[in-house]
């Protein structure tokens, strides 16, 4: 985890947004016109370029000064973040990724509602999802709230809407959380919420302000990493959760995870891991999974479709 140091300087600007980039020529301007286009207009804009190789430091740099550009040897998602909020000067840290964007409003919403309830450290929004072709996909919505935010995250970690393209944060909180954790491959937002939630609470604006694109399946391609960082991630963060719930929840929660990574490695026809993770599921919670991932498994033998 990345301790963000204290610079003593008074924010002058309500809200900082950081768009990370890297290799982002293609999309970022659309990243860049979606926040210029705000309703809101007490923010400054921040475009970490992650160490590009194409043409993404030219396209930035079109825009003048309407914008500040943070330069930097290429490191991963975790760094360019962490590289905005030490260049931040707001109150609030929005993140946009460069290839989404953003409905005129959001700004404005999200700021709204942090003014009006000083308790909650972050918010984000339900998000519409599309294709590259501009197919609409089933929207991120904000998930239900079943117990606290941290709760909630660890039971379905992709409870925050939007992640990393709709999130507003307490600028302020980073200080106590840290930043992004450089060290993970994969899952260093949901680890970074984890963080937050543990401080005060979340809260989701249920209209898709946000947008951003899937392209193809990334699930398989990055599945090992994706996993891997998971484990990791509700492992590192089981401290984080009130001392009743370290137990059986936890346990719960952690079977529930490794149920769904089982499923996606099955349906890439990896049905040994999928047994493995299922199995090992099994033993963390008998009591409250065991049927659901004892049919899992009686499926995946018969080779069914799951």
């Amino acid at each position: 985890m990345t301790r963000m140091p204290d610079t003593g300087i008074r924010p002058v600007l309500r809200v900082s947004v950081i768009i990370p980039a890297y290799n982002a020529a293609w999309c970022v301007r659309r990243a860049v016109d979606s926040v210029l286009a705000q309703d809101y207009r007490d923010f400054e804009l921040i475009v970490v370029d992650d160490g590009s190789q194409d043409e993404t430091a030219a396209v930035v740099a079109s825009y003048g000064d309407v914008l500040r550009v943070v330069s930097k040897p290429n490191g991963g998602l975790s760094s360019a973040r962490n590289a905005g909020i030490a260049a931040a000067r707001g109150d609030y840290v929005a993140f946009l990724d460069a290839d989404d964007w953003w409905l005129p409003s959001k700004l404005a919403r999200q700021v709204a509602l942090l003014e009006s309830a000083p308790d909650i450290v972050f918010c984000s929004t339900t998000t519409a999802v599309r294709t590259p072709e501009g197919v609409p996909l089933p929207d991120w919505r904000c998930g239900e709230a079943a117990g606290s935010a941290l709760e909630c995250i660890f039971k379905a970690n992709a409870h925050v809407a939007g992640s990393g393209s709709a999130a507003m944060v307490r600028r302020e909180a980073f200080a106590r959380a840290g930043g992004f954790d450089e060290s993970l491959r994969s899952l260093e937002d949901i680890d970074m919420w984890m963080r937050l939630a543990a401080l005060g609470g979340y809260a989701c604006i249920d209209e898709p302000l946000t947008v951003i694109e899937k392209r193809g399946d990334s699930m398989s391609g990055n599945l090992d990493v994706m996993r891997n960082a998971a484990i990791r991630v509700m492992r590192k963060n089981r401290v984080l959760l009130p001392r009743p719930l370290r137990g059986r929840f936890w346990r719960t929660a952690f079977a529930s995870m490794l149920s769904d990574y089982a499923k996606w490695a099955y349906r890439k026809g990896l049905t040994k891991q999928a047994l493995g993770d299922l199995a090992h599921a099994l033993a963390l919670a008998p009591l409250r999974r065991g049927r659901l991932l004892i049919s899992l498994m009686l499926a995946m033998l018969a080779r069914q479709k799951i």
